[in-house]
């Protein structure tokens, strides 16, 4: 079947703008940790969309913040993440928890700004939600509930798994040369490993494709008729997203450090959690370890990817575990370059007059997504 998106979705700037408004913006996205944000002010920083956001720890409550002062716009925290006041290392200026300046230095003598004009010193608030040790912000003045962005039962799956994350996190960056739909359209596609991760990935873990013949029926018949209402556009957007057991692991080879972590469940699977529209956060051994990798957007061909290295919660603190992740690390890298290497040749093929992806009927999960996408693009579906 031939794929309802046309080349502009991935290479264009006005469609990625738009994209950006209408999908974007009123969804919930992962901004980090809660583990890293377990101290009085504790912070992270991210940039989203365009918008610079702080997330601050206000003795154990955490909000979300414009990352700007509002007196000459300049980023209150500059680092990534760490311990620090907000407050503004221009002029001084610090903020309390609900964005309001707590103090501003020479008040009196050289600022005198009336009454009326202290409103519009407020740091700008954006909704805030944690789901376990994940913490999501919504940027939309009137955000959705988030269950009904992920559902019930996908909520409690990542809140479950992600209570076993331990607390020493290694992080990295890749500044990556495609449109983020590619990662999540990759991720979807159970097909690929065999070829791409068959040195990798496919040494331990099958991965089975297969056509899901009642989901194509339904697909057929929404690609024919459209999405009746509202509702039944919501209830779509909660399919997007699950995860939890994926494939059978033939065999994990015992590592020396196992004994010190409590692992997730005691199974050995890969397991898998696409959290749509893009996050993605894996356990490649069987619940030890943890991947996570956050694909934000940055332009119509650019994805910075975002990916967190971690164990198991510790059952005690042992010598080794920094290098227990740099091995992690390594080892990931190795999986994310073979897909990024792919992702990037296929964005380079891309051009206004490209022919749409002619896609299988095992990629029904993917081809499922995009009438409900180019509704949401074409403005049928509000979210």
């Amino acid at each position: 079947m031939q794929s309802r998106l046309p080349p502009q979705a991935y290479i264009d700037q006005d469609w990625f703008e738009r994209e950006r408004e209408l999908l974007f913006k009123p969804l919930w996205q992962f901004v980090g940790l809660k583990g890293m944000l377990d101290k009085h002010n504790a912070f992270l920083t991210c940039q989203l969309f365009g918008i610079p956001v702080v997330v601050q720890n206000f003795r154990g409550e955490l909000r979300a913040f414009e990352n700007v002062c509002p007196h000459r716009q300049n980023p209150i925290q500059t680092a990534a993440h760490g311990v620090r006041a907000l407050t503004c290392g221009y002029h001084g200026w610090n903020f309390d928890s609900e964005g309001a300046p707590a103090h501003i230095p020479f008040d009196a003598e050289l600022y005198r700004y009336p009454q009326e004009e202290r409103a519009c010193l407020h740091l700008r608030r954006f909704a805030l939600e944690c789901i376990g040790n994940l913490v999501f912000i919504n940027l939309s003045p009137e955000p959705m509930p988030i269950r009904q962005q992920f559902g019930a039962a996908m909520t409690a799956s990542l809140a479950h798994s992600s209570l076993a994350f331990d607390s020493e996190v290694v992080m990295t960056t890749y500044d990556a040369r495609f449109n983020w739909k590619l990662v999540y359209e990759n991720l979807r596609d159970a097909n690929h490993p065999t070829f791409v991760h068959a040195q990798t990935l496919g040494k331990y873990a099958t991965f089975n494709a297969f056509v899901d013949e009642d989901a194509l029926v339904s697909l057929r018949r929404m690609r024919a008729d459209g999405i009746p209402d509202k509702a039944r556009a919501m209830a779509l957007l909660r399919s997007f997203s699950g995860g939890g057991r994926d494939e059978p692991i033939e065999h994990i080879p015992h590592q020396y450090w196992f004994d010190n972590v409590e692992r997730y469940r005691d199974q050995d699977w890969y397991y898998n959690w696409l959290v749509f529209p893009n996050l993605h956060i894996a356990s490649p051994t069987g619940g030890y370890t943890f991947t996570i990798e956050h694909h934000i957007p940055v332009g119509p061909d650019r994805t910075r990817m975002v990916v967190y290295y971690l164990t198991a919660k510790k059952k005690q603190p042992y010598a080794s575990s920094p290098a227990v992740l740099h091995d992690l690390m390594l080892s990931t890298d190795v999986i994310l370059s073979e897909d990024i290497g792919v992702l990037e040749q296929v964005q380079r093929t891309l051009h206004p007059a490209s022919r749409p992806a002619q896609l299988g009927d095992y990629e029904y999960i993917n081809a499922g997504i995009e009438p409900w996408y180019m509704d949401v693009m074409e403005g049928k579906i509000v979210l």
